[in-house]
């Protein structure tokens, strides 16, 4: 009977445990305290609106409580969402909008119609309506694996950019297992020393190889269209590819400069498959859309955003441009042959900061300026000795960096200062300043600009 009365009570007590399990399941809603596990973080802004990228404990209703003072006497709120574990994992992305252009607006988090308990007040700003000075940071390969700590983010903080560029390897997730590249993403966001930085500057991103699937991987990759459906889920990006062209590539304006966002490996053929017209880093659709934005723009400056490099540097089978001669060379022949001015390129995935150009003004047009920033967080790596790129601007910088780059669209001429910062904020080499009339057809300043000592 003792027996009996003890199975009793541990089958009831087994049966109370799960009760909330199966209610939580069932009821479509999470238990305990609702709460936000990463975030916030602030995403694509726009001189009326500005995005908050969230992830909460569970199926609760999100919203926004924001305003001009950081009183909150006078707050307005967004519309809440509630993120579904199932569809978003607990993610949602909150717009304040009808907001003043470049204006400081203060915000806080609400879960449940309530502050969040475990975080305090942030502020951002707006994106200015015209031309403006302003600053980006940008990098790439921050591996948490081997650094936790990452003072990089304490270094750009002190140089208080007004956006910040993830292009590529933004974690290490070499994976086939989307729900393994999802918790790497939540590992890289609650680094503490990143936390006040992502929450009160915009982010935008791009992937590359381990933050799309295995190393120098490509349109092969059998789970492309899970990654991407994590890609989305972690970041507040304006838009995502085209309808009828999948990818994570877009077009973003701030301050009087166009960035275009390439993404570098969702169509790319095989590193290893030879050179040739037909072989493709971008992808046919994407391409096409690359080549028309540039056709319409009338910035006095253009970037191009790439997870890799565009030197040929790496040689004919390398995880890079270099791979993709036929292409680069075509993109640049469409610049020359269209008299599209003011391009110049930011890239990453090499681990270790670097500085070149390819002299394309000895093909009639003028010479690409790629300024390469990687690694924000890991060991450096010192296979840049066994590389030549066209034009080497700087010596390569082998340790943690991020990049610096400096827009004055005020000016007459407008210039943007092209350069890395340390891990401690300083910069790694003298500046290099452009204005929109060294990058026309017929120009040749690369050489000018090299300074190796």
């Amino acid at each position: 009977m003792r027996f009996l009365r003890m199975s009793t009570v541990l089958l009831s007590l087994s049966l109370f445990l799960l009760l909330p399990l199966a209610v939580s399941h069932g009821g479509g809603s999470t238990t305990g305290t609702p709460r936000l596990m990463e975030g916030p973080m602030v995403g694509a802004v726009t001189p009326s609106s500005i995005s908050i990228w969230v992830r909460a404990s569970g199926e609760f209703p999100l919203s926004l409580e924001y305003d001009l003072k950081n009183d909150f006497k006078s707050s307005q709120r967004t519309k809440e969402i509630t993120p579904s574990i199932e569809k978003d994992d607990r993610t949602a992305v909150l717009v304040m909008s009808g907001l003043e252009a470049d204006t400081v607006y203060h915000y806080r988090v609400l879960v449940n119609g309530k502050p969040a308990h475990n975080l305090g007040k942030f502020s951002t700003k707006t994106a200015p309506d015209g031309p403006a000075r302003f600053s980006i940071s940008y990098g790439s390969c921050p591996r948490y694996q081997q650094d936790p700590i990452q003072n990089i983010w304490q270094g750009i903080e002190k140089n208080a950019p007004d956006l910040f560029f993830w292009i590529g390897d933004n974690v290490y997730g070499d994976t086939f297992d989307p729900e393994i590249l999802a918790e790497c993403y939540r590992y890289q966001r609650m680094i503490p020393n990143s936390r006040n930085f992502l929450a009160s500057t915009p982010q935008l991103a791009i992937w590359d190889d381990h933050d799309y699937a295995l190393n120098n991987h490509n349109r092969t990759n059998p789970i492309k269209e899970e990654s991407l459906v994590v890609f989305k889920r972690y970041f507040a990006n304006p838009s995502y590819g085209l309808p009828d062209t999948p990818g994570v590539f877009f077009k973003y304006h701030y301050g009087g400069v166009d960035f275009f966002f390439l993404d570098v490996r969702y169509h790319r053929d095989p590193n290893t498959q030879p050179d040739s017209p037909e072989k493709t880093h971008l992808g046919k659709g994407q391409l096409a859309w690359l080549k028309k934005e540039l056709l319409a723009s009338e910035t006095p400056f253009k970037v191009l955003i790439s997870g890799g490099g565009f030197s040929c540097e790496k040689g004919p089978e390398g995880d890079s441009w270099a791979a993709f001669l036929h292409e680069r060379n075509h993109l640049f022949d469409f610049l020359r042959d269209n008299e599209i001015t003011g391009v110049f390129g930011l890239s990453g995935d090499t681990h270790v900061g670097e500085f070149n150009a390819i002299p394309w003004s000895e093909e009639g047009g003028y010479d690409f300026y790629d300024l390469d920033s990687s690694p924000l967080a890991q060991r450096a790596s010192d296979n840049w000795k066994k590389h030549t790129p066209e034009i080497r601007l700087r010596m390569p910088y082998q340790a943690n960096n991020a990049g610096w780059v400096q827009f004055d669209m005020t000016a007459t001429p407008p210039t943007v200062s092209l350069n890395l910062m340390t891990e401690d904020g300083e910069p790694v080499w003298e500046p290099i300043v452009l204005t929109p009339e060294d990058l026309k057809n017929g120009v040749a300043t690369a050489k000018a600009n090299i300074k190796l000592d």
